[in-house]
């Protein structure tokens, strides 16, 4: 349970907006899912499952969503949680949220994946059918897929007593950028955005930050998702990668860990949206990054 604009966020709540806007789904069994950043997740009878914002972020990134997964998620080789209804800001709830796919499994950040030769060839099919020419309209990214040296941050500050990991980071902003046309990216590749089922990769989560940008900076899942010696693989499989693209991939690799090891952190004071298993999951990451450098 978590209060958005004063509401209580609870199962009779969650009814009512069910109800209210989309009737015919009122009555299929409703229960909440632990987890969820910018949103809170309740699951819709056996199939769906009900996305509430939480974050003042996070009705921009459901309409982004709703308007954009629908058209590639029949040529992506993995359950993506395509939405399926939307539901509009009302006088009982003043923000938009949606009804979407559910993809069954267990996140990435609590069950590790296993099979990593099966997970990187999976990961790669997924990725390279995504990483098409996006359209003149498609969103383009704040923070995800822009050039590493546009980012507002002090690496002075965000890399303190991690020398290797600046190393990194300087190799990937010092890189050529990306030449060719944006793509579309998922743009939130982590742990607790994909599940994992019988030991492998079984579905990829949360598509509001997606956009038209730089391939690298999904590709830094390669190490932020698959087991250590698993990139080589996952590389192979995708195909046609320069080194450029890799420093940057990897650039992205250790800031995507360094924000996890944030949000683990959090967690471990009982902050407001911590994650205590994030921060495991993001130094996982940066010592795969360094273990490949």
């Amino acid at each position: 349970m978590r209060g958005v604009d004063g509401f209580t966020i609870d199962e009779d709540f969650v009814r009512a907006l069910v109800r209210e806007q989309h009737p015919d789904l009122a009555e299929l069994s409703l229960r909440e899912v632990d987890g969820g950043w910018d949103n809170r997740l309740w699951r819709l009878g056996e199939e769906l499952a009900v996305r509430i914002p939480l974050t003042p972020r996070a009705p921009s990134l459901l309409r982004n969503e709703y308007r954009w997964l629908p058209v590639l998620a029949s040529r992506l080789p993995l359950p993506v949680p395509a939405p399926v209804r939307i539901g509009e800001p009302s006088a009982r709830f003043p923000r938009p949220w949606t009804i979407a796919a559910w993809v069954p499994g267990e996140p990435a950040d609590r069950t590790p994946i296993a099979r990593a030769d099966h997970a990187a060839d999976g990961l790669a099919r997924f990725l390279r059918a995504l990483h098409q020419d996006a359209p003149a309209d498609a969103p383009a990214g704040a923070i995800r897929g822009v050039p590493l040296n546009t980012l507002t941050l002090d690496p002075d500050e965000r890399f303190r007593a991690a020398d290797r990991a600046r190393q990194v980071w300087d190799e990937a902003v010092s890189a050529p950028e990306w030449q060719g046309r944006p793509v579309w990216l998922h743009g939130d590749l982590h742990p607790a955005n994909v599940v994992v089922a019988d030991g492998t990769l079984a579905g990829v989560l949360d598509f509001g930050d997606m956009c038209a940008g730089d391939p690298a900076t999904d590709l830094s899942a390669a190490w932020v998702l698959l087991p250590e010696g698993a990139a080589g693989r996952f590389l192979t499989a995708y195909g046609d990668v320069d080194e450029a693209t890799i420093r940057r991939a990897k650039g992205w690799a250790v800031l995507r860990g360094m924000g996890l090891i944030d949000i683990g952190r959090a967690g471990e004071l009982g902050q407001p949206g911590g994650k205590v298993t994030w921060g495991p999951a993001g130094r996982a990451a940066i010592d795969r990054v360094l273990a490949s450098a």
